[in-house]
């Protein structure tokens, strides 16, 4: 009734009431004050006036809304004292746009705009609520109701009303409006209702009218959304802490559980086990490792990127538990190298000891077989009395076989200390069956002096009985001579050609042939031999047979008799190609040795230069200063999809390796670079270009948040660039104090200075590992003009919405912000303990300072 009245230019029933009790607005007071005054004068215009006089009145007022700021063209006191309607109602609403609408401003858009904008926030929650224009959007009266039970829910029962009862839904909200909240009816339900659509200029002032009344509660929402913003940002940055911890922690404990398995050096006693042990390592190093390179690249990574998100922020930096820092973790690191280090080449060197081992029980083995077999009834033989029953010819036959003997045991010794000096070789080498070897040696060497024992005894029974013994079969005695010799020469050959070999190399494989192949120019010798024995033998026969020798048809000084002498012989013969064979597969096996040494050191001399040239143009390209920061982050990413796509390449030296490896091969003359060089320059490559990549985004991220030109950051780089001479990405405090000097930035050589300096030092460097990075220099260079949110605002926007109080409410809290907010304030705020305090009281100036780390939450 009252806009009616406006634009009717009448004056309203029950203004005086209006008047008396709290008004609307102020600024509706303002627009019905001027129409009316000028509605005064139209309508009852003093009695007996001329034209003139109607003229002066309208000018009156239109010189008093002229004073208010109200700017009207066009608009006359002819036209209005004419009645001309059009320009009248044009007039109106341009007071009414002036005094209720124009001063509505939400983010920056038009007046109209920012009311449209404010309504569809606030009614958003709401059910059949669509607000999309100021006329028919407005029809059902849900809009209306939905505006004040937002600010005011326990006004109106919103879950109550129908979308199809527009009427009530109206005369709910406008007679709410009226009583509760001061805001007069000027708005007629059945007129909305039964037009099409309604006066869209008629509802936006009325709208208006809601604005203003909850201008308070605008506020409140403003400061409620800074309170968010500041809360969201602690929590994401307490999420990446607590994430920061839990990866670190897990990496740590992996390295705890892993050193051990790696410090453990418990030998095996068998080759095979001792290969598996390192085809596990080989695993370790193949399938496990490899993620967990990834993981403490990654915390390097989130490290670096919590530390610029907290600067930005304005919060203190991030320092993680004790023993938790990435220093912590590279120590650990090491560490982990370190053992890996030592267990691989433990591993080798056991691996080299067991196969030696081997080697020596298998020689202990046979020689010791071969001396078994011949002591077998030796002791029984030395132990016979026939000497004392046997005739003269006899006793001389058994003295010379006993002396025959005697030079077989001597050749025999070298042979018992050749099985000795094994034996403590391989006590030496700790052999796992060492006990047995002992024993069987100890057998050995006790029967060996028993038998010393055994042949003197029986020399010197002989001996006494030699004087009763006159002839001997001369050529017998030299068959025996030369017999036992030529015999002892077959069975060092059978042996030495049936002797185990290792080698590694093929000089070494080379040394052994030409050894068998100067053997081998001693046969025809060698057969000579025992053509002159056996003619021996056969001029005994002869005689024999000539001269009919009572003999008992063996030779009396030896057992050794030419059937043995020739099946020897044949023996060694057939030994000869066999050990050319071993020799010949050896030679072999040993050029494809060399063939994989040559085939690892070629790819090794490739890849490993490769690496350094890599790590070389990413330093370089970390401190050049070609094109945007984007410019170098495309270009380092360009270069970590190359290094990523070199990866099989790696794999493949991996592989020859394994092959190295499985062939026992310890030594390669054509490489500097070992397997576990390749490795840690790899791991080092990836960790540098992905630290290095996330170096350039944490810059673009501070560039960006601080507002820095391209020029600027070039700026600095050249600056941190002149004074980083070293070229190793960081400023020591001397240096880094005569870049700031080489800015304009005043730093003296009293103690002021130095005490300014320091407190910059604890700002660049706040884990005082005594550099300066270049994020961190940028950080400071642009952190004291940076627009960033600080204690003191959020202080003053929780007092926005506790009402001004120092103090502030649960209830209050849970009503102005979003639950998970609201939860997380109430936590971590302390109870108020001031005068004004009441029951549940929280206080949230010292939680805001603690948001900044100016005191602990």
């Amino acid at each position: 009734k009252h806009l009616k009245c406006i634009l009717l230019c009448t004056k309203p029933p029950g203004w005086e009431n209006i008047q008396k009790r709290k008004k609307a607005s102020e600024l509706f007071s303002n627009i019905f004050f001027s129409l009316f005054f000028l509605g005064e004068r139209l309508a009852k215009p003093e009695r007996g006036k001329m034209r003139v006089h109607k003229i002066s009145n309208v000018n009156k007022a239109l010189d008093f809304i002229a004073s208010k700021g109200v700017k009207l063209v066009s608009i006359g006191a002819e036209e209005i004292v004419d009645g001309n309607v059009k320009m009248t109602l044009g007039m109106i609403w341009t007071i009414i746009l002036r005094f209720a609408i124009q001063d509505i401003s939400v983010e920056e858009t038009s007046a109209k705009e920012g009311l449209l904008l404010w309504c569809q926030r606030k009614t958003a929650p709401y059910k059949n609520v669509n607000i999309q224009n100021f006329h028919i959007s407005w029809k059902d009266g849900l809009g209306f109701c939905a505006l004040i039970h937002r600010h005011r829910p326990e006004l109106i029962d919103y879950g109550k009303l129908r979308k199809d009862d527009p009427l009530t839904n109206l005369n709910t909200a406008f007679d709410v409006a009226e009583k509760y909240l001061d805001i007069p009816k000027m708005l007629d339900a059945e007129d909305i209702v039964g037009t099409a659509r309604p006066d869209e200029k008629a509802i936006m002032t009325y709208v208006s009218s809601f604005y203003h009344a909850f201008s308070g509660a605008q506020k409140a929402e403003t400061a409620a959304n800074r309170i968010c913003k500041v809360l969201a940002v602690n929590q994401e940055n307490e999420q990446l802490m607590e994430d920061y911890e839990k990866l670190a922690s897990d990496l740590l404990e992996w390295i705890r559980r892993t050193i051990p398995w790696l410090e453990n050096r418990a030998p095996e006693n068998t080759m095979q086990a001792m290969q598996q042990k390192l085809e596990d390592f080989r695993d370790y190093r193949r399938l496990h490792k490899p993620p967990k390179v990834q993981e403490k690249c990654q915390l390097e990574i989130n490290f670096n990127t919590l530390q610029t998100k907290l600067r930005l922020s304005n919060r203190p930096a991030f320092m993680p538990s004790e023993g938790k820092m990435v220093s912590d973790i590279n120590n650990a690191w090491g560490g982990l190298e370190q053992a890996e280090k030592g267990y691989e080449e433990w591993l080798l060197n056991e691996i080299r000891r067991l196969e030696r081992l081997d080697h020596l029980a298998e020689k202990f083995r046979q020689k010791a077989s071969i001396h078994e077999s011949w002591t077998d009834g030796k002791e029984a033989m030395l132990q016979q009395k026939d000497y004392e029953t046997a005739t003269l010819s006899e006793i001389k036959a058994l003295l010379k076989k006993h002396e025959a003997f005697e030079s077989d045991l001597a050749a025999h010794q070298d042979r018992v200390e050749q099985i000795a000096a094994i034996a403590q070789e391989l006590n030496e080498l700790d052999y796992y069956d060492s006990p047995s070897v002992n024993a069987r040696c100890q057998k050995i060497c006790d029967q060996w002096d028993n038998l010393g024992a055994l042949t003197q005894k029986r020399r010197e029974a002989l001996e006494r009985t030699e004087k009763l013994l006159e002839t001997i079969d001369q050529l017998y005695l030299e068959y025996a001579k030369r017999a036992a010799p030529f015999n002892n020469w077959m069975e060092g050959a059978m042996e030495d050609l049936q002797d185990t070999f290792i080698v590694h190399t093929i000089e070494e494989i080379q040394g052994l042939t030409t050894a068998h192949e100067q053997f081998k120019a001693t046969l025809p010798d060698a057969d000579k031999e025992r053509q002159a024995i056996l003619g021996i033998h056969n001029e005994v026969s002869k005689i024999v047979q000539t001269y009919h020798v009572n003999m008992a048809g063996t030779n009396p000084y030896t057992t050794i008799t030419p059937q043995e002498i020739n099946g020897k012989w044949e023996h060694v013969r057939q030994l000869v190609p066999r050990r050319d064979q071993a020799l010949m597969e050896e030679h072999a096996r040993q050029q494809q040795n060399e063939r994989l040494r040559k085939q690892f050191g070629a790819q090794a001399n490739v890849i490993g230069p490769w690496i350094q040239t890599k790590m070389e143009e990413i330093g370089r390209i970390s401190i050049e200063m070609h094109g945007t920061l984007e410019d170098q982050l495309n270009h380092l990413r360009q270069y970590e999809k190359s290094i990523v796509n070199y990866k099989p390449k790696i794999d493949q030296l991996e592989g020859d390796h394994q092959q190295i490896q499985e062939a026992l091969i310890f030594d390669n003359k054509h490489t500097n670079y070992t397997m576990e060089h390749i490795r840690v320059g790899w791991e080092q490559l990836l960790t540098t270009i992905a630290r290095t990549i996330n170096e350039v985004e944490n810059q673009i991220l501070t560039r960006d948040a601080k507002g820095i030109s391209q020029e600027q950051m070039n700026e600095f780089r050249a600056s941190f660039n002149h004074f980083d001479r070293d070229h190793s990405g960081t400023l020591g405090p001397e240096e880094f104090k005569a870049c700031l000097i080489s800015l304009g930035y005043d730093i003296g050589n009293d103690a002021q200075g130095e005490a300014e300096f320091a407190r910059i030092m604890s700002i660049v460097d706040p884990n005082r590992m005594g550099v300066v990075t270049f994020q961190a220099f940028i950080d400071f260079m642009s952190r004291e003009t940076a627009d960033t949110d600080t204690a003191d605002q959020v202080m003053a926007s929780f007092k926005i919405l506790a009402g001004d109080k120092n103090y502030i409410t649960v209830d209050e809290l849970r009503r102005e912000l979003p639950p998970d907010q609201a939860e997380y304030c109430i936590a971590r705020m302390a109870p108020y303990n001031g005068r004004d305090a009441v029951p549940g009281a929280l206080d949230y100036m010292s939680f805001s300072t603690a948001l900044y780390g100016e005191s602990d939450l």
